[in-house]
């Protein structure tokens, strides 16, 4: 269909247009010979309402031979032979209605009027259809720019969701090759710690077996996968390994990528608990704020013997899955200092809707 003749409001806005074209014409058919303004009125105003609907076949022209395909020359020669058959055809229609007009006692000799104004009547039939052409070249080349714009954004999206799904998968068999290197330790030491942690792993990985399909989390079922991860670590450095937690500031339905914690906390265990031959402590804190949440995971670590990892793979991972999922709205900072290593998140809020 003709995109001005959809919606409605378009066509109306169209219509609207050709009322100032219309007072022109009357008043160049009016003005210099003797038809004067009631008989051009009555001429051109039916003729303007004809003359508009055939300048919309015009569409139809334009896209049987776009400028970027069709060629040039033929492209002018079939929208000139066009506006020359279609002025022919509109200076004829208007003969008609005069003549037809001129049976009537209130309008004769409007046919012998009407003659003179007949080159000028074609001129303009001629002008107003090339106008008609070169405004429906317009509006495809509006279409195709929205459709280029709709197919990048389109890109833009399907590449992020493929990095998205991407980077989660970096994270399960990462989190998988260090939990069966713990297991394979515990193995020829302590048998029943081994079996234990084997429960406990399988257990993670049946709660993370869905997520893979999942944009995103609420906090509380993130947490609740931290806390089998912990569970897991436990088991291997038993009271060396503490938990604190501070999430009370923060709403547990808040929205954030799945896994997106584990990372740093797995990190804070292995580059800061186990290197404390006394253990240590994980905190996870946060708080919401003025549309954004803000979360924290901190440990206690040597800073002789650790290195910091700022540029470690669990953190560069989520880093990417920040930026891939937020943009420029979220942002990641990392500090060492006073035996503390911290890395604190900052993103926008999405709080899920709570169905009744």
């Amino acid at each position: 269909m003709h995109p001005l003749l959809k919606p409605i409001s378009r066509y109306v806005i169209y219509l609207s247009a050709w009322s100032p074209i219309a007072g022109i014409l009357i008043a160049l058919m009016a003005v210099p010979g003797k038809l004067g303004w009631w008989n051009a009125s009555v001429l051109i105003i039916p003729l303007c309402l004809i003359y508009q609907f055939v300048c919309l076949s015009a569409w139809y022209m334009c896209k049987a031979a776009p400028l970027k395909n069709a060629p040039v020359l033929r492209t002018r020669v079939m929208h000139l032979a066009a506006a020359v058959t279609i002025s022919f055809l509109w200076v004829e229609l208007a003969r008609l209605l005069a003549y037809s007009l001129a049976q009537l006692p209130s309008f004769q000799g409007l046919d012998e009027l009407f003659k003179p104004q007949v080159p000028v009547l074609f001129g303009l039939g001629f002008l107003l259809y090339l106008l008609s052409v070169a405004a429906h070249y317009v509006i495809l080349a509006l279409e195709d720019s929205s459709k280029a714009e709709a197919r990048v954004l389109e890109t833009s999206i399907f590449a992020r969701d493929a990095e998205l799904k991407a980077l989660k998968a970096q994270v399960n068999p990462h989190f998988l090759f260090n939990s069966l290197n713990s297991i394979s330790a515990l193995t020829s030491v302590d048998p029943a710690r081994a079996r234990e942690m084997c429960i406990l792993l399988a257990e993670f990985l049946r709660m993370t077996l869905g997520l893979g399909e999942k944009t995103s989390v609420p906090l509380s079922e993130e947490l609740s996968l931290l806390h089998r991860y912990l569970a897991i670590e436990k088991v291997r450095f038993g009271s060396r390994l503490q938990m604190e937690e501070d999430m009370k500031e923060v709403s547990s339905a808040i929205q954030l990528p799945p896994l997106l914690l584990q990372p740093l906390v797995e990190n804070a265990v292995t580059h800061g608990i186990a290197n404390l031959p006394e253990g240590g402590t994980v905190r996870l804190s946060g708080h919401g704020d003025n549309g954004r949440v803000s979360l924290a995971v901190e440990n206690t670590f040597d800073a002789e013997s650790t290195p910091t990892h700022k540029g470690g793979l669990g953190l560069k991972n989520v880093r990417q899955r920040l930026e891939a999922r937020y943009g420029k709205d979220a942002n990641m900072r990392v500090s060492a200092e006073n035996g503390k290593f911290k890395v604190e998140l900052s993103f926008p809020s999405e709080v899920t809707e709570v169905k009744g």
